[in-house]
């Protein structure tokens, strides 16, 4: 997969999904289950996936581990 350009192309998401993005912004459906849903899946991501992901990083790229912690870590 290729990352986007900003000219139509696919890209890779990091822990929302665009319509996640929608609803936690409250640019999408306003009902309280649909936030709750995108809520809830996000911090599925970030606790199961993105710890796993990390753990995975630091052993064979502790280079991106950083540039990860640059971009949460941004004060």
């Amino acid at each position: 997969m290729v990352a986007n350009t900003g000219q139509g192309m696919g890209r890779y998401r990091a822990i929302l999904t665009d319509t996640d993005r929608q609803n936690i912004a409250g640019e999408g459906d306003p009902s309280s289950r649909e936030v709750d849903q995108s809520v809830y899946r996000a911090r599925q991501r970030i606790n199961e996936e993105l710890a796993h992901d990390i753990e995975i990083l630091k052993e064979h790229r502790p280079d991106l581990v950083s540039e990860i912690r640059n971009v949460v870590c941004d004060e």
